[in-house]
């Protein structure tokens, strides 16, 4: 029967390749994984883009296991010399945009529940939920079915991790930040230059150490990844616009990164756009670890954000494929990750549920 599934999920990752499914655009791949469980006569409830489906012999009296990865993808970036809308296999090789990230994954995780469909007498309930908008953080993913599908007791989050154990994840704050000048006529003298004012609140930043460090996450990561200042050449312009991105460890609550950042940072204002992407863990001695450690698996901190952030039970990141592939030019898969993948999953499932 694995065999089988194995091969049906690598079909249907190049049909999902082949689907363009930009976040909030999805509605053509989520089509595609409903006529996966019609097909294999599996009962599923599909929630704007977002699809879902529950065990056969689902138990209210038993805690319940999420499965999740997403169909949606980032737009393709100018590097591509392949098409990004198309499924090339060269190599073993899957090529195309969303084969890594997280196609290979989200269908992975798919067979595997549909292996465990109809088993009775499980020891866990499982919760399959193919989501939406996970690239955007967008209203409509993962975040909007946790009040549709039934309690989530632990998750385990489909993304490409080399099939390791991803036992933590960091949050992510993005703030709004401004510096302030006096704006003047550009051809007169100005020793509150907005522009220069920000040579030292850029190094403020890049020299900004967070003291707690993570043992599986280590330290916060801080970066200012946009500028944006003046209209034109002749004028010194009033502030200067920054969008800070920061990486958060479990040390921290996105709150308190907040309230540091507020009361210590020389920037003239400092605002947060969300605070609902916090980090994420599982205990290392919880059954799904030492499940995974059982069969080879090594543990780890990631430093990339997931759907894992909304979620407030223990989750553990892990698929086939590897991040670092995640959003690049030809983005690929190799068939044999999905191969073992499923197997794995599979296998890890066998010691829990």
């Amino acid at each position: 029967m694995i065999e089988k599934l194995t091969t049906d999920a690598i079909a249907l990752l190049k049909k999902l390749i082949e689907t363009p499914s930009f976040s909030s655009e999805e509605d053509q791949t989520a089509t595609l994984i409903e006529q996966w469980f019609e097909k294999q006569n599996i009962p599923y409830t599909r929630t704007i883009n977002n699809v879902w489906t529950i065990n056969k012999h689902f138990d209210d009296s038993k805690p319940t296991l999420l499965l999740n990865s997403h169909h949606d993808t980032v737009r393709p970036n100018t590097a591509y010399t392949k098409d990004p809308f198309k499924a090339i296999v060269e190599d073993g090789k899957l090529f195309g945009l969303g084969s890594n990230d997280a196609g290979g994954c989200l269908v992975s995780l798919i067979a595997t529940f549909t292996y465990f469909y109809e088993r009775p007498n499980l020891n866990y309930n499982i919760v399959l939920v193919a989501s939406a908008e996970e690239e955007s953080s967008g209203p409509n993913g993962l975040n909007s079915m946790l009040a549709v599908i039934p309690h989530i007791d632990v998750a385990i989050v489909g993304e490409p991790t080399l099939m390791q154990l991803a036992v933590a994840e960091k949050g992510l704050v993005v703030f709004d930040a401004k510096v302030k000048g006096t704006p003047s006529h550009a051809a007169h003298p100005n020793e509150d230059n907005a522009i220069y004012n920000t040579i030292e609140v850029l190094q403020w930043f890049k020299n900004y150490k967070f003291d707690k460090v993570s043992a599986a996450l280590g330290e916060v990561k801080m970066t200012v990844s946009q500028i944006n200042a003046g209209k034109q050449h002749n004028a010194i312009p009033a502030e200067v616009d920054l969008v800070v991105d920061v990486r958060v460890n479990d040390c921290y609550t996105n709150a308190e990164i907040v309230e540091i950042l507020q009361k210590e940072s020389p920037c003239s204002s400092i605002i947060p756009r969300s605070l609902r992407l916090n980090s994420s863990s599982i205990p290392e001695d919880h059954a799904l670890v030492k499940a995974g450690i059982a069969l080879g698996r090594s543990t780890y901190g990631s430093p990339t954000l997931s759907d894992q952030a909304t979620l407030t039970c223990p989750s553990l990141k892990l698929g086939p494929g590897d991040s670092t592939r995640s959003h690049s030019a030809d983005e690929f898969i190799y068939i044999r990750e999905i191969e073992d993948g499923i197997g794995l999953y599979v296998k890890l499932l066998e010691r829990i549920v």
